[in-house]
């Protein structure tokens, strides 16, 4: 039975978490009909964003926990660098083949690692 309870724990956490996601989408849709993108609080809030997402990034190429600390640094890095490339070349429609080109190559790294 102890279990069982713990299977619905998983699903409740993540049932929160989903919960929490939406009601703050549904805020921002709410409140983006009154947000002037030209004013500075909305430049702001997009260089911090901007900045975070960097950042996160750089930690997950050069500091990654789990599955992903299993690859070479040096094939991360070459990886990042190849959808970067991917995403430059291409002035339209850029960054679904960026995504997917990094997507393909560590997933056949890890199909191949298997092997």
């Amino acid at each position: 039975m102890n279990a069982e309870l713990q299977g619905w724990g998983v699903w409740l956490a993540l049932s929160a978490a989903c919960l929490g996601t939406y009601a703050c989408r549904a805020v921002g849709v709410k409140l983006s009909g009154h947000i002037h993108p030209e004013s500075e609080i909305f430049r702001w809030v997009a260089a911090v964003t901007y900045a975070m997402v960097a950042a996160l990034t750089i930690r997950m190429l050069l500091m990654p926990l789990g599955l992903l600390a299993t690859v070479p640094m040096l094939l991360r890095i070459l990886i990042c660098v190849i959808s970067l490339a991917v995403m430059v070349s291409r002035p339209t429609r850029r960054m679904v083949p960026a995504l997917l080109i990094g997507t393909l190559l560590m997933l056949s790294y890890g199909v191949v690692r298997t092997a």
